[in-house]
């Protein structure tokens, strides 16, 4: 195989891909290259949040013990935000415990940033609980908060 002509202009990235690998390793994220790993970073720099660093329970935590729940969505694929590839009452009284952060990206260029308590997404939450006991407790596969919801309800973060 013969490599593609851009390997002398990835090469040349290299030491500042590493730079910002070190970064985000200072900020408790192992590989920016997975789970939305840069742009993870960048949300916990400019909220001020620490990154707990599991992959089970929340996903970061400010100065003083309160956990959140970080979203990330890029509008050029989709209007909504992931939630959880297995939503059941465990899942949804961890997530009723917690502020959330929505990012709204277009691509890899942050757009806005949102915060909402718990008790906004409650609707969301309820409507979850009672499908997945009107399923016969069959875990719900990742039902999405609308874009359009978090951008009507939330407090903007500015940044």
């Amino acid at each position: 195989m013969k490599a593609h002509a851009d390997k002398a202009k990835l090469d040349k990235l290299r030491p500042a891909i590493r730079e910002l690998q070190a970064l985000a390793t200072k900020h408790g994220i192992n590989d920016i290259f997975q789970d939305n790993g840069g742009k993870l970073l960048q949300v916990l720099i400019l909220t001020g949040l620490r990154c707990l660093g599991k992959r089970e329970g929340n996903d970061a935590v400010d100065e003083h013990g309160n956990e959140y729940e970080l979203k990330s969505v890029n509008t050029l694929l989709t209007k909504s935000f992931s939630t959880h590839h297995h939503m059941n009452p465990v899942i949804l009284g961890k997530y009723r415990k917690v502020a959330w952060v929505f990012a709204i990206y277009e691509g890899i260029e942050l757009k806005a940033l949102y915060h909402m308590n718990a008790a906004q997404l409650e609707p969301y939450f309820t409507a979850w609980e009672r499908k997945w006991h009107e399923s016969g407790g069959k875990d719900i596969n990742n039902p999405k908060i609308p874009v359009c919801f978090v951008v009507e309800n939330g407090q903007p973060i500015p940044f």
